[in-house]
């Protein structure tokens, strides 16, 4: 295959793209051109965001995220590379679905809407579902990042990881990934490479999740690929290592 020189990092729910500026100049450093778009409602400052909701932040359901990567990739020249992290892995399943990637890869991905995640996620995320409204927006405690994405981070970096990270989710993106059918997969159909990684500690979404969402493709002439990093959070992507997830991601494609 014909390898794109073009990589787009996709950030996922409760973090914007400023968490992946550290992944961009990487890239960068190493030949590829590197986009780092902020899903809508969710560009600026973390703490000015903290503040002052976006104000198209309730807006923004899954779908829109979609659409948004969708436009900026028909606007480069060749199809990208394509990088997402816990609800964007959803999103670069679905962007390879519709044909938009050179390859793909999934980091601590949440589950499509068919596939049914296990009860540890639920618990854990069901705060951020919002079922009695949509028009609407969570943000997470110190004590719900701690727990969920910096539980494997010393005690004395976890403030300083919530102020420089965390932001307000709006409940639309999660409802339209358990709710509506634009969440579904395609299991069946033909692809581009798939590399699908999981953190061992991961709280929310578990390795043995990544593993069987993997696990669903079919058809026998796509490649999809499975690699476990030990140890690792859903702040796989922050935490101290990264640049190793970095340099495996990178190895693979290249080697396709």
């Amino acid at each position: 295959m014909t390898k794109s020189k073009t990589i787009v990092l996709v950030h996922g729910n409760f973090v914007n793209n400023t968490s992946w500026v550290e992944w961009k100049k990487y890239y960068e450093q190493k030949g590829y051109t590197v986009y780092t778009p902020a899903n809508p409602g969710h560009d600026g400052n973390p703490t000015s965001l903290r503040e002052k909701v976006h104000p198209d932040l309730t807006k923004t359901g899954f779908i829109d995220i979609v659409n948004n990567l969708s436009k900026l990739i028909d606007s480069l020249p060749e199809k990208p590379l394509v990088i997402g992290h816990s609800m964007a892995g959803v999103a670069v399943m679905k962007l390879t679905e519709l044909g938009k990637t050179s390859a793909a890869v999934s980091i601590d991905g949440a589950p499509p809407k068919n596939v049914f995640p296990p009860f540890s996620t639920l618990k854990i995320a069901l705060p951020a579902f919002g079922f009695l409204t949509s028009n609407d927006y969570y943000m997470g405690s110190r004590d719900w990042y701690d727990r969920a994405f910096f539980n494997t981070l010393p005690e004395s970096e976890r403030s300083a990881a919530f102020e420089k990270f965390a932001v307000p989710e709006s409940f639309k993106v999660s409802q339209q990934l358990v709710l509506n059918s634009f969440s579904n997969i395609d299991f069946k159909k033909p692809h581009q490479p798939l590399l699908f990684i999981g953190g061992g500690e991961d709280a929310i979404f578990p390795f043995s999740l990544t593993s069987a969402i993997a696990g669903k493709y079919k058809d026998k002439n796509s490649r999809v690929d499975l690699k476990k990093f030990e140890g690792r959070s859903h702040f796989i992507c922050g935490e101290k290592g990264w640049e190793e997830v970095a340099d495996y991601i990178l190895n693979w494609y290249e080697k396709l």
